[in-house]
């Protein structure tokens, strides 16, 4: 079974895919292969610098993930733009990734990706949980992790489909508003229902 895991921006969707990974779940990360995607030399990134310029390429051939970051919150049509540069070539890499974990046999795969809904994805994975939070928690966390004032950081909430939205599509839910400890149960308690067991 491949479960996608997402939720909103600093809803704490590293921190459930990790305790998934803890309890012997196999994981695949969207954000990763974003990375893997715009390596020095990749396509990907030469179609990048041809789009918003090389001012976003550093001296050592990498992305300017910062600058770049900081234009598509402010900037829509950018946003849009460079979606359809990564999106595709990520979704290649995932399918990827996901038929060789299955090829080798992990009964349960996490595949965790921010923009699952946003970049068509869901339709690679077999359920969706979305990790859920309050939206005064999600602001101070995001603020203190990004140190982020209170307007850019309700700016980067904004530029995301709503946690509603989300979870209005989702099969399982996640409430990661409280403890790490309740979190963590509420994780155990899937995995018990879908048939894994535990063994953390």
């Amino acid at each position: 079974m491949i479960i996608g895991v997402t939720g909103g921006i600093a809803s704490g969707k590293s921190t459930v895919t990790r305790m998934f990974q803890d309890l012997g779940a196999v994981v695949v990360s969207a954000d990763e292969l974003a990375r893997e995607i715009v390596r020095p030399g990749s396509e990907t990134l030469k179609r990048i610098a041809e789009r918003f310029g090389d001012r976003f390429i550093l001296s050592d051939g990498q992305l300017d993930r910062k600058a770049l970051g900081e234009l598509i919150f402010a900037d829509a049509r950018a946003r849009v733009d460079l979606n359809s540069l990564t999106h595709p070539a990520i979704a290649a890499l995932a399918e990827c990734r996901l038929r060789k974990a299955e090829k080798h046999g992990a009964p349960l795969i996490i595949y965790e990706a921010p923009l699952l809904f946003e970049s068509g994805a869901q339709g690679q994975v077999d359920k969706v949980l979305v990790v859920k939070i309050a939206e005064e928690t999600q602001l101070a966390r995001l603020m203190a992790r990004d140190n982020l004032r209170h307007e850019q950081a309700r700016a980067r909430i904004s530029s995301q489909m709503a946690q509603k939205e989300k979870l209005a599509r989702a099969d399982f839910v996640v409430d990661n508003s409280g403890t790490s400890e309740n979190t963590r149960n509420q994780v155990q308690e899937l995995m018990k229902r879908l048939g894994f067991g535990t063994q953390a």
